[in-house]
């Protein structure tokens, strides 16, 4: 089988959010060999249709109610990689079909540590079930077309991390990339480079070194010194590609306003859902949240508002102009919709997590509430005025930097911000202005339709 490589090269890990086409497009801008799309869930894909979108020139996978799970297009279909969550070889075979021609590999993942891949038998817990391990993959080599890898942590001890690359390797895989952590280890645990070089050693299939920002990468040359530390073939970059994707760059970083402008460029090419542009951005300018236009960012509820953060609006209109004049021209919208039906739809900009809770990245500032009632004080007036019913606030801690984050349960539907506060009463006031701001999404929604 010829195709994809993935000896020497340096790739943008498969990130949850992050891992959208514009981050894709922009890291191989930048100079990435490889870009993984961020892991999706063989049950939810195979409830896709395949769309070629002709108005935006990409090809969609569409869930029945129209969102779109996976967008890819023709400047990455030679180095893409599609990495699905799945239990089951059925299901990964089914998968794999459905998307086979319009990328370059496929990848599963075997190392995910978050409660839903566990719950479901899938991610790092498939690292305990060797046999069906080399079900899931074995099946998936034999019919797909494409390269197929998967994506691991590290077991307890040394031998057992080689024992299971080395049955991982007689499946007929073409990589294997190991996350050089734990199931239980997080971020801010060392990466065990010992076990990663261990099974390097040990297998012929190209090794792929992940885990190693913040410990070890930090800058583009740090990228090497990874990679011989490891004795791997290829390196891939998760965090320190999502905090500033010019790590790929030879030449050196970006400042920071510079890489978020060229996302913003891809992400209005792409009509990206303005939540997740918003993420990603959040995440870009992670050390500058506090500053004007990380405050102007954190407040933008649309893809328009955020290209104004950077003086952007006009590239904004003359996209959507030109998007416009193509969906009359073929009689369809960017969704694929026949443009008599889809004249009233309005995407509602939030999103369901795997826990069931709806998530908006917005996040309170105490300047903007001096002279008027908080989040939290409209819902709780709401409340006592019986027009909501029971409430509840429960928050959580990320050990790592001691940050909050908050879920506000209001009769049985769950709110909260994507980002974190740092503090309990900051993201308590998050998580209620995530729920005032959905509120007013759904009623101007329905305003909208009539």
């Amino acid at each position: 089988m010829s195709g994809l490589q993935y000896g020497n090269k340096v790739i943008l890990a498969p990130m949850v959010r992050i891992g959208t086409l514009p981050t894709r497009l922009l890291a191989l801008d930048y100079g990435a060999d490889i870009v993984y799309g961020e892991e999706l869930i063989d049950h939810r894909m195979l409830q896709c249709k395949r769309l070629e979108n002709k108005v935006l020139k990409t090809v969609d996978f569409v869930l029945p109610d129209g969102r779109c799970v996976f967008r890819t297009c023709d400047l990455e279909k030679d180095r893409v990689v599609f990495q699905m969550g799945t239990a089951d070889p059925e299901r990964a075979v089914k998968t794999a079909h459905l998307v086979e021609k319009d990328v370059a590999g496929i990848d599963v993942n075997m190392g995910c540590p978050k409660k839903f891949s566990l719950d479901g038998g899938m991610g790092a817990a498939l690292l305990s079930q060797p046999e069906k391990v080399y079900q899931i993959l074995s099946s998936l080599v034999k019919a797909v077309s494409k390269p197929v890898t998967c994506k691991i942590r590290i077991l307890p001890t040394i031998e057992e991390t080689v024992s299971l690359a080395k049955m991982i390797e007689s499946t007929g895989v073409k990589a294997l990339a190991v996350h050089g952590r734990l199931q239980t280890e997080r971020p801010f645990h060392s990466v065990h480079t010992d076990f990663i070089k261990a099974v390097a050693q040990s297998v012929s299939i190209p090794v792929i070194a992940n885990g190693g920002s913040g410990d070890w990468i930090k800058t583009y040359e740090d990228i090497e010194k990874y990679k011989i530390e490891t004795g791997t073939a290829s390196v891939m970059i998760a965090r320190a590609a999502e905090w500033n994707p010019s790590i790929f760059r030879k030449e050196g970083l970006l400042p920071v306003d510079d890489v978020a402008k060229a996302y913003i460029k891809y992400a209005v090419r792409y009509c990206s859902h303005s939540i997740n542009a918003k993420y990603c951005l959040a995440q870009i300018m992670r050390e500058c949240l506090e500053s004007t236009k990380g405050r102007q960012l954190l407040s933008a509820t649309s893809l328009r508002q955020i290209c104004a953060v950077w003086g952007m609006e006009d590239s904004y209109d003359l996209n959507e102009d030109e998007v416009s004049k193509r969906e009359e021209e073929i009689g369809v919208d960017r969704e694929g919709t026949p443009l008599r039906s889809s004249a009233k739809r309005r995407r509602i900009e939030a999103e369901e997590n795997e826990y069931g809770v709806w998530e908006l990245p917005v996040m309170y500032n105490k300047k903007e509430y001096r002279s008027k009632e908080t989040p939290k004080g409209t819902i709780n007036n709401r409340a006592m005025l019986r027009k909501i019913g029971k409430l509840t606030y429960e928050t959580t801690t990320r050990q790592s930097d001691r940050h909050f984050k908050t879920v506000l349960t209001i009769n049985g539907e769950k709110y909260s911000s994507s980002l974190w506060s740092k503090s309990k009463k900051l993201a308590e006031q998050s998580a209620a202005l995530a729920y005032l701001q959905m509120t007013k999404m759904l009623e101007n929604s329905a305003a909208n339709d009539k």
